[in-house]
C-alpha cells in the first residue's frame, strides 16, 4: 500500500544544452536502482536523436513511450497489470495544459513524476505548459549551460539565424539552436 502523500512533482527547466534530460535519466536510474517502478514518457514529436529512446545530447539514454498526448499517456497506465512509482517525462512544452492535471493526478495518487524541458522559447517566452508546472511543482530545478558566444551561464536557446521561422515549435539540436546568456542572446536578436 502508498503511504498517503508521498507523491511529488519534479521540474528539472533550462535552455538547450544545459543538461535536463541528462538530470532526467540520472533520476529515473537511481529510481530503478532503489528497484522502482519507472515508466517513462516521450513526445513522439521529438525523434531528433532516437524514435523510441530518450537521448541526451551527451549520449545518455533511456527507453520510452513515444506518446502523442496526455490521453495516450493515460491510456498507457491503464494498460500495465501493477502500479507504478516513478513517471518521466521529457521534453514536456510540446505538451499542451492537459499535462498540469495529469500529473497532479499522479503525484496526489503517490507517484513521483520528473519532468523536464524547456521553460522559455526560443523568443525568450514561456514554453508550453511549463509556467504552470513550475507553479505546481513541489521541487524545481533550473539548469544553466554555457554560452557559446561568452562562455558565461546560458539561460537562453538562441534559434540560428538559418533556422529562423516564425514557428514556436521547432524541433532540432546544435544545427539550430545555440545556448546564450542574456547579452548574448539580445545581441543576437536585436
Amino acid at each position: 500500500m502508498r503511504q498517503l502523500n508521498s507523491g511529488l512533482i519534479e521540474v528539472i527547466c533550462g535552455p538547450m544544452f544545459s543538461g535536463k534530460t541528462e538530470e532526467l535519466i540520472r533520476r529515473l536510474r537511481r529510481a530503478k536502482i532503489a528497484k522502482k517502478r519507472v515508466l517513462v514518457f516521450k513526445p513522439r514529436i521529438d525523434n531528433r536523436f532516437d524514435e523510441v529512446q530518450i537521448v541526451s545530447h551527451s549520449s545518455q539514454k533511456i527507453s520510452s513511450i513515444p506518446v502523442e498526448d496526455v490521453e495516450t499517456m493515460e491510456h498507457c497506465l491503464r494498460q500495465l497489470d501493477s502500479p507504478v512509482d516513478f513517471i518521466g517525462i521529457d521534453e514536456v512544452q510540446f505538451f499542451n495544459e492537459a499535462l498540469i492535471l495529469f500529473v497532479e493526478n499522479l503525484a496526489n495518487r503517490g507517484m513521483r513524476v520528473i519532468l523536464s524541458g524547456l521553460d522559455q522559447d526560443s523568443n525568450g517566452k514561456p514554453f508550453g505548459p511549463m509556467p504552470n508546472l513550475l507553479a505546481v511543482a513541489d521541487i524545481v530545478t533550473k539548469q544553466y549551460a554555457v554560452c557559446m558566444m561568452c562562455g558565461a551561464a546560458a539561460s537562453k536557446s538562441y534559434r540560428l539565424k538559418s533556422q529562423q521561422n516564425s514557428a514556436q515549435v521547432f524541433v532540432g539540436a546544435s544545427e539550430s539552436y545555440e545556448a546564450r546568456c542574456r547579452p548574448c542572446y539580445h545581441k543576437g536578436v536585436s
